[in-house]
């Protein structure tokens, strides 16, 4: 058994920093590498993608599409890799299941903001699964095998306008 103060990287797995500004003998004295003068050879320099005065590319090019910083990320499950845990022993198909129960089992890695379930595959067992929120497909093949299915995800409440 390796001891703790053992404990090393693969051979050649690692290199180390290249040390620049120390004397010539190191390949890398006097300049470091930069070159003689000019704005790139000072430090503190940030000229990536600036262009001469030139509209840059980046600023030419259209703004495209709406990205929501407040959509929710899910962890997505289909039935055919809770089939696939059941028949490996790694669920209990006869014991509720619940996000923390896959993450134990392996079936999913995180949580994230929920677990959404999804209709791809069959499914034989008969399950009694709470997640945040599952496809209408998902759904009826959890029913039809004879499971049940609850969410989480609070439905929109349709407000009556008269």
């Amino acid at each position: 058994m390796t001891k703790l103060n053992e404990l090393a990287p693969r051979e050649g797995s690692t290199k180390n920093r290249m040390r620049v500004g120390r004397g010539p003998g190191s390949g890398k004295g006097k300049t470091a590498g930069r070159g003689v003068k000019g704005q790139k050879a000072r430090s503190g320099v940030a000229i990536a993608g600036f262009e001469g005065g030139q509209m840059p590319l980046h600023m030419r090019m259209p703004k495209r599409g709406f990205n929501n910083p407040f959509a929710k990320k899910f962890a997505e499950v289909n039935l055919w890799r809770l089939e696939q845990a059941i028949a490996a022993g790694k669920l209990d198909a006869k014991a509720a299941i619940d996000a923390k129960v896959l993450i134990a089992a392996g079936v999913v890695r995180r949580a994230l903001d929920g677990v959404r379930l999804l209709g791809k595959g069959e499914l034989t067992s008969k399950l009694n699964i709470t997640v945040y929120s599952a496809s209408a497909s998902a759904r009826a093949a959890v029913e039809k095998a004879g499971g049940t299915l609850t969410t989480t995800k609070k439905e929109a409440v349709a407000e009556a306008s008269a």
